[in-house]
């Protein structure tokens, strides 16, 4: 059973690379191995996970304008920051009614507020939260992550979204960099391009606020003041890095695009071993009140933030 279960995951890590494999597509099916046959190699999906999505975030810079990107990431700071605020306040003040672990409603709300899994793992040992809270938060969250890169394309068309528009609604609303780059990947190059800088921006924000957040902790208890470094989002860096080498280094377009190509598919390949990564376990650990924060969450956000691109109160120009 567990070599025929290696022999489907190094099929399914082949699918995903080829070219006509959708990023979707590729999600729902590693989430289908995991959950039937299982996945053998969860540990080393896993790892392999955290190496491949700041490298393909990174590689996606070599197709893209430093200037359209500096300039659709500062548009989409000021959206970041208000709706930073509201989502948190939002998210606690659902936990509190719904009665939900207050570190698991902690992290649900964060989660969704950021970039998902990522905002979850930085915030997680500042608090302190423990196993079981951060497992709920995270799959929660994934579950909610995983039907927004499937819903959201189609959602788009259907409501006659634009590139930019969509772009822009895709990065506020959808919880993980991996789905949101995803999600504008399948809906065309401009969507790709706002989603993935108005997200970057978004990322940014997980060190400020891990950082108060552990301030806060330390002013309340002083004797357990030594909270983990916080892991910060390098490969924001890097993306920029990138779009400003072919952006100022014209020989360097042609190769970029190749590299952007890759990176493409590399992303496919993420999500795969993403959905690869889920277990039974963790299914079982989500209860209803939190799946029910972190849902009412994410539709509320989601509805509030296409109303809001639809009639034009938030725009990328």
């Amino acid at each position: 059973m567990e070599r025929s279960a290696s022999a489907l995951l190094l099929l399914g890590t082949l699918l995903a690379l080829a070219p006509f494999t959708p990023a979707a597509a590729a999600l729902v099916g590693g989430a289908v191995l995991a959950l039937t046959v299982g996945n053998p190699r969860a540990a080393l999906t896993r790892a392999w996970t955290h190496r491949l999505l700041p490298l393909a975030v990174i590689g996606l810079g070599a197709d893209m304008d430093l200037r359209a990107v500096a300039k659709a990431g500062l548009h989409g700071l000021g959206y970041t920051a208000l709706s930073l605020v509201l989502v948190l306040t939002l998210g606690l003040w659902l936990a509190r009614v719904l009665k939900v672990d207050r570190e698991a409603g902690l992290l649900i709300s964060v989660g969704t507020a950021i970039c998902g899994g990522s905002a979850i793992a930085a915030v997680a040992p500042v608090v302190r939260a423990r196993e079981q809270a951060i497992s709920i938060a995270l799959a929660t969250v994934f579950l909610l992550n995983s039907a927004a890169l499937v819903v959201f394309p189609p959602l788009g068309h259907a409501t006659g979204l634009g590139q930019d528009a969509f772009g822009l609604w895709s990065a506020l609303a959808i919880h993980d960099t991996s789905s949101v780059v995803g999600a504008g990947l399948a809906y065309g190059p401009r969507a790709l391009e706002v989603a993935t800088t108005v997200k970057l921006a978004r990322a940014l924000w997980i060190v400020p606020l891990t950082l108060g957040l552990g301030w806060a902790l330390a002013r309340r208890e002083p004797a357990a003041a030594d909270a983990p470094a916080v892991k910060k989002p390098w490969f924001i860096a890097g993306f920029l890095a990138m779009a400003a080498l072919v952006t100022f280094v014209p020989a360097l377009q042609v190769p970029g695009h190749y590299v952007a190509l890759a990176a493409r598919r590399a992303l496919v390949l993420t999500l795969f071993l993403i959905g690869a990564g889920l277990s039974r376990e963790a299914l079982r650990s989500v209860g209803l009140r939190p799946f029910l924060q972190g849902l009412l969450l994410w539709l509320i956000v989601g509805s509030l933030g296409l109303g809001a691109v639809k009639l034009g109160l938030l725009s990328i120009g």
